[in-house]
């Protein structure tokens, strides 16, 4: 400081002079924080705090872009290009076409170092073809043993109808063994007048019936399939009734009724089936109702059993009823 209290300086910028002890970090303390030196001593006023914080972030990004690999920006571009493929077939709809190619390369390169699937041991097909179930099951000409997925196999194999169980094992390096265990027809199941083959547990195994399954027996009416085996099964135990029954019709998904051969319409009752069934039985054996002229054996009341002429028949009978009531001979 001069004598008038103005502070003393050299005028080519040249730091004043320190006192003795003053280090390095006293005269950086000194310096204004505004400012930075820069390229030629020419002082530069710095950013503010957020400004000051997006340069060192862009500053250590550059440095570490620079830091990386001669090839990186090749791996870099390429990643680029595979993502912007990734979002353009998600985008245009062609997911499962881009993923079925992958596979098929994928397949393809495992095919090559000997993971092809050489053999197929193939057991427990009755109803169903060699051919169909290796489809269902994705066994292709393409696909290898190292990438196949049994668990997938397996779940893809049991949305067939006709398959109730099966197992899947890969026997590396080429062979894959699939077991099935097969439902078998049990009755035809009309619904809404269309009649499909079910299995004994209500699952439809064809909508349509073929000729190896025309003679199993008939069930009708909504939730008949589910109820359809323990119902027969009462029924077999009378062979004869139930050789003359055309139809088994559940009623209002309550009790049943048995379209008979000749046209007899018999209703049971919704509890003590098996009772009902063993008194129609004995009354065929012994009154042979299903050869008289009537419509409808009723067996829903347990004390009385109550039949219903044919028209042809209650003309009769209302005839002879009559010709009993005329009195016999003429007016005196």
């Amino acid at each position: 400081m001069d004598g008038g209290g103005r502070r003393t300086g050299s005028l080519n910028g040249t730091a004043p002079s320190q006192p003795a002890g003053a280090g390095p970090a006293n005269a950086v303390s000194r310096r204004t924080r505004g400012e930075r030196r820069g390229s030629g001593g020419v002082r530069l006023l710095k950013p503010p705090g957020r400004r000051r914080g997006i340069d060192r972030w862009f500053d250590r990004m550059a440095d570490r872009i620079a830091r990386l690999p001669r090839r990186a920006g090749l791996v870099a571009s390429m990643a680029i290009i595979a993502a912007s493929a990734g979002y353009g077939a998600v985008r245009g709809g062609h997911t499962e076409v881009v993923i079925e190619f992958l596979r098929d390369v994928r397949d393809l390169a495992a095919n090559s170092v000997g993971f092809n699937i050489a053999a197929v041991a193939l057991s427990g097909q009755r109803h169903l073809n060699r051919e169909e179930i290796l489809a269902t099951a994705g066994v292709t000409g393409r696909a290898s043993l190292l990438f196949f997925d049994v668990a997938d196999a397996r779940a893809r194999l049991k949305t067939n109808p006709w398959i109730a169980e099966a197992t899947v094992q890969k026997l590396l390096p080429d062979r894959l063994v699939i077991s099935i265990a097969e439902r078998e027809p049990f009755a035809l199941w009309q619904k809404a007048g269309r009649v499909g083959v079910i299995a004994g547990d209500g699952t439809v195994l064809e909508p349509y019936v073929a000729a190896p399954y025309s003679g199993l027996p008939l069930v009708v009416g909504s939730g008949a399939e589910t109820r359809a085996k323990p119902f027969l099964a009462l029924l077999d135990r009378h062979p004869e009734l139930r050789a003359n029954v055309r139809a088994s019709v559940l009623v209002a998904d309550r009790r049943w009724n048995l379209w008979l051969r000749n046209g007899i319409d018999v209703r049971l009752p919704e509890f003590d089936v098996d009772k009902a069934l063993d008194q129609l039985a004995a009354l065929e054996r012994d009154a042979k109702l299903s050869t008289r002229d009537i419509t409808v054996i009723d067996l829903r009341l347990a004390d009385r059993v109550t039949v219903q002429l044919s028209d042809a028949a209650a003309q009769a009978r209302d005839e002879a009823i009559k010709k009993k009531q005329k009195p016999k001979g003429g007016n005196a």
